[in-house]
């Protein structure tokens, strides 16, 4: 089980079992047991997709959420960048455990390189953009060349 904090200072933990996927399933159509299905595969859909992201990590939620009276509009008001980030970590790293358990390893690692490619591709652009010499730009906007 892992955990995050939203923006309204809540903890949520995120608890991967055959009941939670159920529910992700009945209430999403996305079966959290098969990540390398769909075109794209769900493994590439919840990395960039934050939407969904965020509606998957609700329903696994979903019995916290109850308890707390705290509808899905709620839970996503508390979903700030931040929060998403902690709340996509712990899900992937939910993922990766269940399937060790499992002992779905083809399934774990392909979780934990889908992870790795966020992470990698989100640096990759960060560096690009602070390559950009801005002003550089300007001038050469303004100046036609």
């Amino acid at each position: 089980m892992k955990t995050f904090t939203d923006s309204s200072d809540r903890t949520w933990s995120i608890n991967l079992n055959i009941d939670s996927a159920k529910r992700v399933r009945d209430l999403l159509g996305v079966n959290l047991l098969e990540p390398e299905n769909g075109d794209p595969p769900l493994l590439t859909r919840l990395g960039t997709d934050e939407i969904l992201l965020c509606d998957v990590i609700y329903c696994l939620c979903k019995p916290q959420a109850d308890q707390l009276n705290v509808s899905d509009q709620q839970f996503g008001q508390s979903m700030g960048g931040e929060t998403i980030l902690a709340a996509q970590k712990a899900f992937y790293e939910e993922l990766i455990d269940f399937f060790q358990k499992r002992g779905r390893r083809d399934r774990a690692k392909a979780v934990a390189a889908q992870a790795k490619v966020i992470e990698t591709a989100i640096r990759t652009i960060e560096q690009r953009v602070d390559a950009i010499d801005i002003d550089k730009l300007i001038d050469g906007t303004i100046s036609g060349r």
